[in-house]
């Protein structure tokens, strides 16, 4: 009389791993991922609807980063385009019976001083002389009310505007007084058209000017367009235009960023001289630091970036809780199948490696399908809606591929350690005989 032996019925996937633990001491690391993939492809929906939570927590961080990091370099590229190394003086507020009439309203800014500061202020390179208002421009029938820039000849390359066509004034237009003027591309449109602008004449409130140059198309940048603005000699503008002997700006580039402090200090140090300051009295004029600009736009710009990734990363921790939930449940479900491994000589360590291998498993394949997901989401998303995307200034960067990915891999150790750990402490007779 024979006597078959039997085995208790388990999944199919995990048949060839109880086949080698009864031929050897225990399983190894190699075994022990090859049963866990096979388990997770047993139960691909459920697999999936794990990975749910670390695929949109992946993807969440990607986006949200490089949202913010498109912002910043817009955010830098629109201060870029008001110059380079440029420190702006504008006059102190005027006060007159406890009343303050505002940033300025101080008549004390001379063309002079803009002299006084290239003379007398080493690490300062260019100035302009700066006076402006509004103006009405005609060319035949076609008319506009702009912005009309008195400004000195280095002011183009101070304030990041190139000619494309034509070229600027000089020292001696500015000396002469003499009735140039460079248009905006956007002025330029709307009074030419397809029309070459540069010889012809234009009214300017009335008057007749050459005009001598086009500014390249800059675009917006900010809260005035040079586009939108027409621009003469600061001489012309104060006599000719608009009738007054003070200047209302002066444009200053610094020689280098890391001399922009230096420069400002020389400067107001010099018009406190050139204006007869006491010691004790404060400045006349205001000083506003593009550097200080970048900074104060940067960390703005960096703080919504942490604000984001942050958000995103609460995704990503729910994501790995729910991991836990499921491998939870996975060793319940499984309870008798723990007892069989243990029972034909499988070592706590190999349950422990198996679940923990699972989890890991379960957040690394997430995280890879985030990783794609969220690179796709963010490269749309800077495509022009006029061209199916969104238009949001975006830029994907390695960095916070590599952290959202890594991170996802900890958040499945560590969610899978405690199912792990209550897997590999079971009693394989109480096992045995869970129904």
């Amino acid at each position: 009389m024979s006597v078959t032996q039997t085995r208790p019925a388990v999944e199919p996937s995990l048949a060839h791993s109880i086949d080698h633990m009864i031929a050897g001491p225990g399983m190894g690391i190699a075994e022990a991922v090859r049963v866990a993939l096979e388990g997770l492809v047993a139960n691909k929906l459920r697999s999936f609807l794990t990975m749910l939570g670390i695929i949109i927590g992946v993807s969440a961080v990607i986006v949200m980063v490089s949202l913010g990091q498109g912002v910043a370099k817009a955010t830098q590229e629109q201060i870029e385009k008001l110059g380079t190394n440029v420190l702006t003086v504008r006059p102190d507020s005027q006060q007159q019976g406890g009343v303050n009439f505002g940033l300025g309203t101080m008549q004390t800014l001379k063309l002079a001083d803009a002299e006084t500061v290239l003379r007398s202020c080493p690490a300062v390179k260019a100035v302009s002389p700066e006076y402006g208002g509004r103006g009405t421009v005609k060319f035949q029938d076609q008319n506009t009310v702009t912005r009309v820039q008195g400004a000195g000849p280095d002011y183009f390359s101070i304030r990041n505007q190139p000619i494309a066509q034509g070229k600027g004034f000089t020292q001696d237009d500015m000396e002469r007084k003499a009735k140039v003027v460079v248009l905006g591309d956007n002025v330029r449109q709307t009074l030419f058209g397809n029309i070459q602008a540069v010889g012809k004449y234009i009214k300017l409130n009335g008057q007749s000017f050459l005009v001598i140059g086009v500014v390249a198309p800059r675009g917006d940048s900010g809260w005035r367009s040079p586009d939108d603005q027409v621009t003469i000699p600061v001489t012309t503008a104060m006599v000719r235009v608009f009738g007054v002997d003070y200047l209302d700006t002066m444009s200053v580039q610094a020689k280098s960023p890391d001399q922009m402090t230096e420069a400002q200090d020389e400067l107001v140090a010099a018009l406190s001289r050139a204006h007869k300051l006491r010691p004790t009295d404060p400045p006349d004029v205001r000083v506003f630091n593009q550097a200080d600009l970048t900074e104060s736009a940067t960390q703005q710009t960096n703080f919504l970036t942490m604000l984001l990734a942050g958000i995103a990363l609460v995704s990503l921790i729910v994501g790995g809780i729910g991991i836990m939930n499921i491998m939870l449940v996975s060793v319940t479900e499984r309870t008798r199948e723990i007892g069989i491994r243990k029972a034909i000589g499988a070592r706590r360590r190999d349950i422990l490696y198996q679940f923990l291998i699972e989890s890991t498993t379960l957040s690394l394949v997430g995280g890879l399908i985030g990783v794609a997901l969220g690179i796709g989401v963010a490269v749309w998303m800077a495509v022009p809606s006029d061209r199916g995307g969104l238009g949001f200034p975006t830029l994907v960067s390695l960095p916070p591929i590599v952290v959202s990915f890594v991170f996802s891999a900890v958040v499945g150790v560590v969610f899978g350690v405690y199912p792990a750990v209550k897997a590999s402490t079971l009693n394989p007779i109480e096992a045995l005989r869970y129904e």
